[in-house]
């Protein structure tokens, strides 16, 4: 427990300083993250015993590179993000595929698949922080992801641990409760809406800015928790306990950021949802 406190502690700090920094330190670390989930990934799927001179694995690294590239030159020069995700998705699917056939009977459709997803998975899902961040007020809203994640996880733990009852997952997650889900979601909604109302109103036009976050905070910290529980199932799936050991006593980048993953493009897709009115 003290090593989870300890390496907690400097992982938010770290997240603060690259957070408010932004621009190139914040792409910077997301890239290093993405490989470093994307190579969790890889592993815990345990595809075959040449991982470690894997083709699969190499090509998605350097697609995942490229893909950061293109993501903080298009946003640097006004390039439309649809417009370069796209069409990188189908390249590396592709290239993925010959590799499959050149090799062929190395390995298997299966592998193929899981690779693309493990690129889609946590390498891309992660850069909408990126995104979130170079948002206009970004600097003020891409708390919002953690808010709903982070806060989420420590609240619904705290509530769980002291009047959890009710399995909310008995199989996948024999310790989570009913009682800390909800504590998780409302926690998330009070944190938002303290963060929105008395903080972020007094630096910004935006009417209701409480209600709002609180609203997203909310939507956030339900998605944060089917995030949890998908990267548990993986592991379940695969028989192992952690992605990694990078970070003592959370384990690896997929064991400490599972639920970012999911509550990144939530928050920022909402974000953009309320820009249009």
């Amino acid at each position: 427990m003290l090593k989870r406190v300890i390496s907690g502690t400097v992982i938010t700090a770290v997240a603060v300083i690259v957070l408010f920094v932004g621009d190139w330190l914040l792409g910077l670390t997301l890239l290093v993250l993405s490989l470093i989930a994307f190579h969790e990934l890889n592993r815990a799927m345990d595809k075959a015993e040449e991982l470690k001179t894997n083709p699969l694995e190499f090509i998605g690294m350097i697609a995942i590179i490229l893909y950061y590239c293109l993501l903080f030159i298009g946003d640097h020069f006004s390039f439309s993000y649809a417009a370069l995700l796209f069409p990188l998705f189908a390249l590396v699917l592709m290239v993925f595929l010959a590799v499959y056939v050149l090799t062929y009977p190395r390995f298997n459709s299966n592998q193929v698949m899981s690779t693309f997803f493990d690129f889609i998975y946590g390498p891309i899902m992660l850069s909408f922080v990126y995104l979130t961040r170079n948002l206009e007020h970004g600097l003020y809203f891409v708390w919002l992801i953690f808010i709903g994640s982070w806060i989420c996880d420590t609240c619904a733990y705290a509530v769980g641990s002291s009047i959890g009852k009710h399995k909310l997952a008995p199989v996948l997650s024999p310790k989570k409760s009913i009682e800390g889900s909800i504590g998780g979601i409302l926690g998330s909604m009070v944190v938002g809406f303290l963060y929105g109302h008395f903080l972020i109103q007094q630096l910004i036009d935006i009417p209701y800015t409480g209600v709002l976050f609180a609203i997203i905070s909310g939507v956030a910290a339900i998605i944060s928790q089917i995030g949890d529980l998908a990267a548990s199932g993986i592991k379940r799936n695969q028989n192992i306990k952690d992605y990694g050991k990078l970070i003592p006593g959370h384990g690896g980048v997929m064991d400490r950021f599972d639920s970012v993953i999911f509550t990144a493009p939530l928050v920022y897709s909402l974000l953009l949802v309320w820009m249009l009115f």
